[in-house]
């Protein structure tokens, strides 16, 4: 067997599960039950496969299940390409998470070079009218989709950058002290630009290479101000602004992500809550079939409550295009006839919750 699957998920006092275990196929699966019940919590466990802090950005106290606050450990079997791979990240109380792969102790980038994970939660769903970090998170995740290593390099921007702000904070004016710093922020800058535009120009590229029932989105990386060629002089040359303002006003933690409904000419901020979602939906696709392509499979998708603003039509061709692709979709709803049209096509699992302590149960299809 090849391709990108978990066959194994074990949750161990993670949030609302004192111990799951599901035994998997490469299908996508589909998990029901009521709100509440802890079908995000799996979801975000998938996710914390991968660099990063997961789905919900949390931190390793916040993940671990209460009132016991012993600690949390996930584990899963992966099948990456032609090998299979043991995974297991954990964090004891009040301790950094930690992570394995195959029993030895490896660097969260490591994830990115085994499997690739894209992910779609209601939160994203205000991503075109809420502020730009929302915007720059979502490209920098797709961006570290194709490039594993993106995430170090925009560490190491913003380590440099909170230290270029701690200089201009304490009014300090010596040159000699900001020179090295910006250095390093201007190369980091290059990388970071080069990375992001790489991934814009794969999505534009999957999606108009695609015949999908959803729509196109147009997109443009913008920025409050222009980004200079020379980063590097250009910081040199706004300490006096910068200092005023007590931060670093350039550079690459200012960029912006643009979106344009195609077929409308409309920006993605001003059209409705249904096509909003379905521009969103498009890009996970787009970065899903270019992942396909880039990686040598398709990435596991995790999309919860993806149903909501989906008519029945839509719904349909979302699962008919997640199939095609090949892809091991996690997908939650509240109900299983959200899931009917998958028919055979895909595995299912209900969610239950008693006495604040999840249950999770495999169904034959629906």
């Amino acid at each position: 067997m090849t391709g990108l699957a978990l066959l194994q998920l074990t949750l161990s006092h993670l949030r609302s599960h004192k111990r799951a275990v599901l035994d998997l196929d490469p299908r996508p699966l589909a998990i029901f039950g009521p709100n509440g019940a802890g079908k995000t919590n799996i979801l975000e466990a998938v996710s914390l496969l991968s660099p990063g802090r997961g789905l919900r950005r949390a931190g390793a106290d916040d993940l671990a299940r209460r009132p016991e606050a012993l600690g949390w450990k996930i584990t899963g079997v992966l099948q990456s390409l032609y090998q299979v791979h043991e995974i297991e990240t954990w964090a004891e109380a009040g301790q950094p998470r930690q992570l394995r792969i195959d029993g030895k102790t490896a660097p969260q980038v490591a994830l990115g070079r085994i499997a690739r994970v894209l992910w779609l939660v209601p939160a994203m769903d205000r991503l075109w009218t809420e502020g730009a970090d929302g915007r720059r998170r979502f490209l920098d995740r797709a961006t570290l989709s194709f490039e594993p290593g993106h995430a170090d390099v925009v560490l190491t921007y913003e380590k440099a950058m909170r230290e270029r702000n701690r200089l201009l904070k304490d009014m300090v004016r010596d040159p000699h002290w900001y020179a090295a710093i910006e250095g390093q922020m201007a190369a980091a800058a290059t990388q970071i630009t080069a990375n992001r535009t790489k991934a814009i120009a794969a999505l534009m590229a999957a999606q108009a290479a695609a015949v999908s029932a959803f729509p196109t989105a147009q997109l443009t990386l913008t920025y409050s101000d222009p980004l200079p060629t020379d980063l590097q002089s250009a910081l040199a040359d706004h300490r006096s602004r910068d200092m005023a303002a007590g931060r670093t006003l350039l550079g690459p933690h200012r960029a912006d992500l643009d979106a344009v409904f195609a077929d409308k000419h409309v920006p993605a901020r001003d059209c409705s809550t249904g096509e909003q979602k379905a521009l969103l939906i498009s890009l996970i696709l787009a970065n899903a079939r270019a992942l396909a392509q880039d990686f040598g499979a398709p990435p596991i998708l995790l999309l919860d409550e993806v149903a909501a603003h989906l008519d029945a039509t839509r719904r349909a061709a979302l699962y008919d295009e997640i199939c095609a692709l090949g892809a091991q979709a996690f997908m939650t709803g509240t109900g299983p006839e959200l899931f009917a049209e998958l028919g055979s096509r895909a595995q299912y699992a209900e969610v239950t919750e008693t006495h604040g302590q999840s249950a999770v149960e495999r169904k034959d299809a629906v």
